[in-house]
């Protein structure tokens, strides 16, 4: 007797019928069909193309998605597969189970796409078909470089311009726009002369740099539009809009008199100030007193005034003596603005660098920089005793009150110092570089940088690896010498092909 197991009874007998076409044995279906067979009878594919055009415009690298955008794509991408996807128009009808690209020639201008669809055919059987179709790459250019090209692309710009002598703040500017990124939105950006244009697609892209200058630079702005066309039937109007910006007359480590009654709303601070930093505002410093005060641009439009010496006429001089003055003898009034901890006023006698040991005659000032000047250190200042100074505010002042010298920073002997191992980064202009990198102006600016940590934390710094310098280089020249450190500076991105090595 034989006994069936309990495996062999709980598996079900599964039918098999022939073909109806080919006779092929087959589980049921409600076709009673083969899959070749019904393959051969019905296309489940049929509304669906097997070709299609991508538009691609060679200016920006970007393709066409209709009606009218245009958006990047790399190569066998998922944003490429999904624009690929929805140039066909009959893949609604099926259910799409499986989509990949298929290899091809990078050039070869031909993109090819591997479906896997599934579709209900006669008798509600269920049929699943692969096919590829074929894309075809069209150039053609999109608007923003049809207007590149044809020289009327712009639709908004913004001049900025400053009336002074040294360039220094434009390469502040420059390196605060580097820094924010906020020049990815020109379509070009142009050197002339006493300032630089930006030109833009959108009004509000020009929008936003105008805010930018306003938040970064002590500045006002104008604004203005040109009709170029428009349609009276449909009232479209098409404008070019220019803002012109301008930035306040002054630069860092000028001297600067104020009108009388501007310098009474600053705390009473003397008419003769000197400016130590340009940020979105001005800070002033008496260098009598080393009282401290802050000028916004919408004070200085008010009470205009320009600067009576500029750092192009700094003479060395050099320190004999120098006496801190006391607490007790200061003078102070009811009223009076901040005083600034960091510097020390101080009683100094100084000779004339190119006069040294020729005369005798020391000169005596008043100076705020008697926490790092000491006897037989160089200093730059103004002499303002042998000075033709020609301004309104300038003459009014009492000259008994005027001192002969006002200082302005201790000079560091950089004649030795053949070359620096940190660099920066400059924008990529339609011309050539705006600013001469080798002039005064720029040099003056990379001292700067040195001597204030406060101006470096919104300037990126990068190490510069063409040029190494040894460790004990600083000390070797100067141990008091201003510096940047090896922390404070960026590793620069730099991208080399280099083929590997199995």
């Amino acid at each position: 007797m034989e006994y069936i197991g309990e495996e062999q009874q709980s598996q079900p007998t599964v039918n098999q019928i022939l073909c109806c076409e080919c006779g092929t044995t087959i589980e049921p279906n409600p076709a009673n069909m083969c899959a070749g067979c019904l393959r051969s009878h019905v296309d489940i594919t049929q509304d669906i193309p097997k070709q299609a055009t991508l538009y691609f415009c060679h200016g920006c690298e970007r393709y066409l998605q209709p009606p009218s955008e245009w958006i990047h794509c790399t190569l066998e991408s998922r944003e490429l597969l999904s624009l690929c996807l929805k140039k066909l128009k009959g893949l609604n009808r099926v259910k799409l189970i499986d989509a990949g690209f298929v290899w091809t020639e990078p050039h070869s201008k031909r993109i090819k796409v591997k479906l896997t669809v599934q579709g209900q055919v006669m008798a509600g059987a269920i049929l699943q078909q692969v096919f590829i179709v074929e894309y075809m790459i069209n150039h053609q250019m999109c608007d923003s470089c049809h207007r590149s090209e044809a020289q009327d692309y712009w639709r908004a710009s913004v001049q900025v311009r400053q009336k002074s002598e040294n360039k220094k703040t434009f390469y502040y500017l420059e390196q605060l726009i580097l820094k924010h990124k906020t020049h990815e939105n020109t379509l070009g950006i142009k050197p002339i002369y006493e300032g630089i244009d930006f030109f833009y697609a959108t009004e509000g892209h020009a929008k936003k740099m105008v805010d930018f200058l306003t938040a970064v630079l002590p500045c006002r702005y104008q604004h203005s539009k040109k009709l170029i066309s428009h349609d009276i039937n449909s009232n479209i109007y098409n404008y070019k809009f220019t803002y012109s910006v301008e930035i306040v007359p002054l630069s860092k480590d000028s001297v600067v008199c104020l009108p009388r009654k501007l310098a009474q709303q600053l705390g009473g601070i003397s008419p003769l100030c000197l400016i130590f930093r340009v940020t979105s505002l001005i800070h002033l410093i008496d260098p009598c007193t080393a009282q401290m005060a802050e000028l916004s641009s919408t004070n200085f439009w008010r009470f205009p005034f320009n600067s009576i010496c500029n750092p192009k006429q700094l003479v060395e001089y050099i320190v004999m003596d120098i006496e801190p003055i006391m607490y007790k003898n200061k003078k102070t009034f009811p009223g009076q603005g901040a005083i600034s901890n960091r510097h020390v006023t101080a009683d100094i006698w100084l000779v004339r660098a190119s006069e040294l040991g020729i005369n005798d005659n020391t000169i005596h000032t008043r100076t705020h920089l008697g926490h790092i000047l000491k006897p037989g250190d160089s200093v730059l200042g103004y002499n303002l005793e042998d000075s033709n100074v020609n301004d309104a505010n300038f003459d009014k002042l009492d000259k008994n009150g005027v001192p002969d010298v006002i200082l302005v920073k201790k000079y560091y002997d950089r004649s030795k110092k053949k070359q620096r191992i940190w660099k920066l980064k400059h924008m990529t202009l339609e011309q050539e570089t705006p600013f001469n990198t080798d002039s005064k102006d720029y040099n003056e600016f990379l001292d700067d940088l040195e001597e204030d940590p406060a101006l470096r934390q919104n300037v990126n710094i990068f190490k510069d690896t063409s040029k190494q310098i040894p460790v004990d280089t600083y000390d070797a020249i100067d141990p008091d010498a201003p510096h940047i450190t090896l922390e404070e500076m960026l590793d620069d991105l730099v991208i080399n092909d280099v083929e590997m090595v199995e």
